[in-house]
């Protein structure tokens, strides 16, 4: 299988901005993320995205089934697919690892989010749904909504048995947080980090403000999961930080800047060596490598994920690395 570049942004005021410059350099993609607590209206900046584009692919990465009503999801979808056409539209769902821990909640169960997914797909068929013990279905006419059926792909994010499983059942492909899911025709990973100058430190002060935000998410995520030790660089004075927060507003303050910029808690312990050690921030061919592995370890889309206050130079910089 060939390879696709997308690219994957935390859903900012400036996403559809960075959309239309992602367009311009070439990438197939662009993923947004639906963490509603840390990130601009995932809707609003794809429909803003699909005013300014004219090829390039939209889709979530990932919705949170448990903060959305699937008549709510569908009803977007088709406000989306009015504005770009159904072949540029795909969706990705989740169980919300990141937009239901933000708010206090677990992830929801599998089996829910199979459910959710299927409900949407019938709905966007123009099928009538039984949901929450009543029945719904999309009633929009044609000064709403385009006409249905809609059918876009769903892709699933997914890394244990579970999920890996639901997305053989409901999706048209997987994604991947922790490593690409190998013999899938669709397998996207999201790859976060900064390409270095030449010559450029990994602890410069421009290298630690694009490529902190990854390492945080790391470790925060490690922290929730009490996996800490099985971080590729050394954590535990880092998490220790996070020790005497009270638990029931820790994840508050985990996930300030969550994949945006580096808190004020993170700061002191980003520094090149952990930069380096997490993949985060890596010279131009370090990059082709990385991607070239992640092929081999069968991706078929990798979505670079750029972070900092400098968008724009974050994607020319990776798509001069890496495209061809």
């Amino acid at each position: 299988m060939g390879l696709t570049l997308s690219c994957g942004l935390a859903t900012s005021l400036h996403s559809h901005e960075h959309a239309r410059i992602a367009e311009e350099l070439g990438y197939s993609a662009v993923w947004m993320w639906d963490t509603a607590p840390v990130c601009s209206d995932v809707w609003i900046q794809l429909a803003r995205a699909a005013d300014r584009t004219q090829r390039i692919k939209l889709g979530t990465a990932v919705i949170a089934p448990g903060l959305r009503h699937p008549i709510t999801t569908a009803t977007a979808i088709s406000t989306l697919v009015s504005i770009a056409g159904q072949e540029r539209v795909a969706i990705g769902v989740g169980s919300g690892f990141t937009g239901a821990i933000v708010t206090g909640q677990r992830p929801s169960k599998w089996t829910y989010v199979a459910e959710y997914i299927k409900a949407v797909r019938e709905l966007l068929r123009g099928e009538v749904v039984e949901w929450d013990g009543g029945k719904i279905k999309l009633l929009h006419g044609p000064l709403t909504a385009p006409d249905r059926p809609i059918d876009v792909p769903f892709l699933v994010a997914a890394d244990g048995p579970k999920g890996i499983a639901v997305a053989h059942e409901v999706g048209d492909g997987i994604i991947g947080a922790f490593g690409p899911h190998r013999g899938w025709e669709w397998s996207l990973i999201l790859a976060q980090g900064t390409v270095l100058g030449e010559g450029e430190d990994p602890g410069s002060t421009r290298a630690r403000a694009a490529g902190g935000p990854g390492a945080a998410v790391m470790l925060h995520y490690a922290v929730e999961f009490d996996s800490v030790s099985q971080l590729p660089f050394a954590a535990a004075a880092w998490a220790n930080a996070y020790v005497g927060i009270p638990a029931d507003v820790r994840h508050l303050v985990l996930h300030e800047g969550h994949g945006e910029f580096v808190s004020d808690i993170d700061r002191p312990f980003v520094d090149g060596d952990v930069l380096s050690r997490s993949s985060m921030a890596l010279s131009a061919s370090g990059w082709r490598e990385r991607v070239a592995a992640l092929h081999a370890s069968g991706a078929t889309e990798v979505a670079f994920t750029p972070a900092g206050p400098d968008i724009p130079r974050e994607l020319e910089a990776f798509a001069k690395a890496v495209m061809p």
